[in-house]
């Protein structure tokens, strides 16, 4: 198999530098050549011993004539030897005297110097030649000293040290001398370091390069051709690097692929022999279970620890792709590094097709990231047991009973034939558990121990069997305590009169509602799952209630109430997939004492963080740890007490609703989207039970899992308490930032958020996902859009968007609040579509009436052009002018009759002009339609 290489997933290597002087190594005396010659002036430069910035003794130059004018000093290395450099690095240590220092200094006194230097292909210098002057030397640069010293003591000056770095070339010549010049300073130049720059040999791309010197100019690029490492083979173009100025190597181009039967290991630095594929896979299904059966490769890579991965693939229906199967997919004895040629899988989908490929690897192969040889399989698995029931609640309690109750599983898969309900005390061992069977999805819990806590599961049972167990719940009795002080409390009631009696009945309720709070409300840092508060009134019997985090005296209390603390330890980031409000968001995996290790998703806080922005960060925590529901991301944790700050959670493989709709435009079936608008709805009906308001529903704050399960996420309200955010999606409005275009009118004018509000949301995210991520109102402005609504129009049904789906969506945009369905309406009607698939095949037609929906505003009144070209231009499909008119669409009463049939037939075949000219030619055929009946 042919295998690419990644480009560039190793950082560039560091410059080579090649010393070719370093006056700092002498032994002896430097013996260079100084002008004047010394001893004819006083002023020339002197050559003495010295110390380092670390007291090491070395041989410096040192000159300090201030008080004459017009000086003139020279001091000249040896002839240096350029070994093949081009371009050559001077770095100078030196001190320079302050002159401002020097009493009764003249104007003329310097505190800077000259560099040069001279090319000779011999060493050819004399006292006299080269000349001392700038003509034939060639000046490098004016030197001038950062920091200069004034003081002096007893035991001689208190000197700075000065590092300068200067470089020149092209140099062609086989060597050169250097050149300092002093006119008029006092100054000592401590060391003097002469070299150049390469790259270093290096393996990229898979080809190894040599040793390359760097270019003569800074911005230079030398290139370098690579020679394909053992067993790789160039894949297109000749591969090369190029070192570029600094000695870095850079623009690659090219590469290798290791061939058949290698692949890269040791970071691409050698190509390994591999494993082939697993033969004779077989495959026996028993329900939801499958035990796969094969033998070994025929060639096993030149090794004898050759085991199998086992890779799990959901293929559903329509023109999707598979996705790979999530993590409640069992694998016996495990799914990677089986050293046995068969596994049994089990807890798969009920009628589903799946692809199993069996991955042969070896040692070599298992250090890769590049996919192995593999053989496939495909199964549809049958009738299975009912999903996990997600989701308990407490309905009432006495001192020796609990009432509770719970949802539906998600994926009954069957007729639910009755629960299994097993508890006991959470003092005790869960061997000693107790069992009671219900018929509905009620039970009351009766012999209990009074204020005690109980752990509590349940599962389902159809004609398959049982589902696994629920998560654990805890639940408390009353104490006597409790019970006594509710009686007293209920006393003066029943002794009232009849009248009173729904007032009395009405009190018992709250009566038992604040003793269940009290009786919550200590600490139980033991047990990961806090227990939960619980009302009734308004709310659905036994639901448990949203609480704001930031009512919060300490904030830290309610992440500490509603979020696990993860030790950092367990945590293990690889690779970051995107950027956060707050910093960074990476994917990697967790691993719990006792637990699988886990794919999560991980937020992190950017470092210098302020308390506020740590406190808005971990307030998505406290929200998200209260929510429980299959189409809910889930939070997994956070680490507070360790850097950085972060929020783990579930990962979700094919990331946000919108971006992932766009990638897959047309690839799903009308079942398929109405499936994934059921789960946003359920999860924003479990959201609205809790008294919870979203308040930025949208595509893009949907995650999408490998199995399509669509969960509602960004629980972070601080872009509504600020109005420094730069997103232009969120625009200024009455003191907030609101995202104008998924936004009821209601709560764009007034701030009025509800879960009416979140209804008007959610029949945006149904046209985003019906339009396969579509942007809403298209190209309007956002003020554009607030007029329009004002005005009664809607956003039009998308392409072959079923009519029932689209009054759906009406009936979520409608202006009175109070008129918008709720979210549990909503789960019924879409639950009836995919009951009935026929409901679905209706596609809306376009109203002929006044009160259009919203077409594209941003399109053109086709009446203010006068041809068929000119309308086109302005839609900005103009190329498509001589295919309209080879078609004999000549005219707008020929266009607005078109069809997608015919706009096809014209040879639009892409799928964004096509929405876009049908967009504008139902807008023709509405004006003309609206023309017509007022005509009439």
């Amino acid at each position: 198999m042919d295998i690419l290489w990644l480009l560039w997933i190793v950082p560039a290597a560091l410059a080579v530098e090649e010393t070719l002087m370093d006056s700092t190594t002498a032994t002896a005396e430097l013996g260079w050549t100084v002008y004047p010659v010394s001893g004819s002036s006083d002023n020339s430069w002197e050559e003495v011993s010295g110390y380092d910035e670390t007291m090491n003794t070395i041989r410096t130059y040192q000159v300090c004539n201030v008080f004459d004018s017009n000086q003139n000093n020279w001091v000249r290395t040896k002839y240096i030897r350029r070994r093949g450099a081009q371009r050559i690095h001077v770095e100078m240590k030196f001190s320079v005297r302050d002159c401002s220092s020097i009493p009764g200094v003249p104007g003329s006194c310097k505190e800077t110097f000259n560099l040069y230097y001279y090319e000779s292909d011999s060493d050819t210098a004399t006292k006299t030649f080269p000349p001392w002057m700038e003509n034939p030397w060639i000046k490098v640069d004016t030197i001038a000293a950062d920091e200069s010293f004034s003081q002096v003591d007893l035991g001689g000056r208190v000197m700075k040290i000065n590092t300068e770095v200067r470089s020149f070339g092209p140099v062609s010549r086989n060597g050169f001398y250097l050149a300092f010049q002093d006119y008029g300073g006092c100054m000592s130049l401590i060391a003097v370091r002469v070299f150049y720059r390469k790259c270093s040999s290096v393996i990229r791309n898979g080809a190894m390069f040599q040793e390359t010197l760097a270019g003569a100019e800074s911005t230079s690029l030398v290139a370098a051709r690579g020679v394909c490492i053992p067993n790789a083979e160039e894949a297109d173009v000749p591969i090369k690097l190029y070192c570029n100025g600094d000695g870095e190597w850079m623009v690659p181009i090219g590469r290798c692929v290791c061939k058949s039967g290698h692949e890269p290991v040791e970071n691409g630095t050698v190509c390994k022999a591999v494993p082939s594929a697993p033969q004779n896979v077989i495959s026996s299904v028993n329900e939801t279970s499958l035990m796969l059966e094969w033998q070994p490769p025929r060639e096993s890579g030149g090794r004898e620890d050759v085991v199998y991965n086992i890779i799990c693939k959901s293929c559903g229906g329509g023109r999707g792709g598979c996705t790979r199967c999530g993590d409640n997919v069992q694998y016996v004895p495990r799914q990677l590094g089986l050293t046995q040629s068969r596994v049994y899988i089990s807890d798969l989908l009920a009628h589903t097709q799946y692809t199993f490929e069996v991955q042969a690897v070896n040692g070599v192969s298992d250090q890769s990231p590049y996919s192995p040889q593999y053989s496939s399989v495909n199964i549809t698995t049958n009738q299975a047991a009912p999903s996990t029931v997600s989701i308990m609640h407490q309905v009432s309690r006495t001192v020796d009973s609990i009432t509770l109750s719970w949802s539906q599983p998600d994926q009954p898969n069957g007729v639910i034939l009755d629960y299994e309900l097993q508890y006991y005390d959470k003092e005790q061992s869960e061997y000693n558990s107790s069992m009671i069977r219900s018929q509905t999805n009620t039970a009351v819990i009766r012999g209990l121990k009074p204020g005690r806590i109980y752990v509590f599961q349940v599962r389902a049972r159809t004609v398959a069997g049982f589902g696994r167990y629920s998560g654990k719940m805890y639940f408390q009795t009353m104490t006597e305590a409790e019970y006594n002080t509710s009686i007293q409390e209920k006393l003066p009631l029943i002794i009232g009169s009849a009248a009173a009696g729904l007032v009395f009945l009405i009190a018992v309720v709250v009566i038992i509602i604040v003793c269940s709070r009290r009786g919550f409300e200590r600490a139980d840092s033991e047990y990961t799952d806090k227990l939960q508060h619980y009302t009734s009134g308004h709310m659905t019997p036994g639901m448990k209630i949203y609480i704001d985090p930031f009512t919060y005296e300490d904030p830290n209390e309610a992440v500490r109430e509603f979020a696990k603390e993860i030790d950092i330890s367990c945590v293990k980031i690889e690779q970051v997939i995107g950027a956060g409000e707050f910093g960074e968001v990476c994917s990697g995996n967790l691993k719990m004492p006792g637990k699988r290790e886990m794919f999560v998703a991980i937020k992190t806080l950017k470092s210098g963080y302020t308390e506020k922005q740590r406190r808005d960060f971990l307030s998505e925590a406290s929200i998200m740890g209260q929510f429980d529901h299959p189409n809910v991301i889930h939070l997994e944790g956070v680490v507070t007490k360790s850097s950085p700050v972060m929020i783990i959670t579930e990962f979700m493989e094919n990331g946000s609703l919108d971006t992932f709709l766009r990638q897959n435009d047309g690839q799903f079936t009308v079942i398929q989207l109405v499936g994934m608008l059921r789960g946003i709805a359920s999860g924003m009906k479990y959201l609205a039970d809790m008294n919870y308001v979203h308040r930025d529903l949208a595509a893009r704050n949907i995650l999408v899992n490998s199995n399509l399960v669509c969960k509602v996420s960004d629980f972070g309200l601080s872009r509504f308490l600020e109005d420094d955010t730069s997103d232009p999606t969120y625009t200024s409005a009455l003191g907030g930032k609101i995202p104008i275009r998924w936004t009821a009118p209601e709560a764009i004018q007034y701030r009025k958020f509800t879960s009416a509000s979140d209804v008007w949301s959610y029949g945006i995210v149904m046209w985003e996902v019906m339009s396969y991520g579509e942007r809403p109102y298209w190209d309007m402005t956002n003020q554009d859009v607030i007029n329009a609504i004002e005005q009664d129009y809607r956003l039009p049904p998308p392409m072959d968007c079923p009519s029932a789906l689209h009054q759906l969506m009406l009936d979520c945009w409608q202006k009175d609040r109070n008129n918008r369905p709720k979210f549990s309406q909503i789960v019924n009607n879409l639950d009836k579509m995919i009951r009935n698939p026929n409901s679905l095949k209706a596609v809306t037609p376009l109203s002929s009436g006044v009160h259009l929906p919203l077409l594209d505003r941003s399109l053109p009144d086709f009446s203010s052009f006068s041809t068929v070209d000119e309308w086109l231009d302005a839609i900005k499909m103009g190329q498509y002018k001589d295919n309209f008119a080879n078609a004999d669409f000549s005219s707008f009463e020929l266009v607005s009759q078109m069809t997608m049939d015919d706009i096809l037939r014209v040879g639009v075949t892409l799928a964004g002009h096509q929405k876009k000219i049908l967009n504008s030619v139902q807008m023709m055929r509405a004006q003309m339609n609206q023309i017509q009946s007022v005509e009439v």
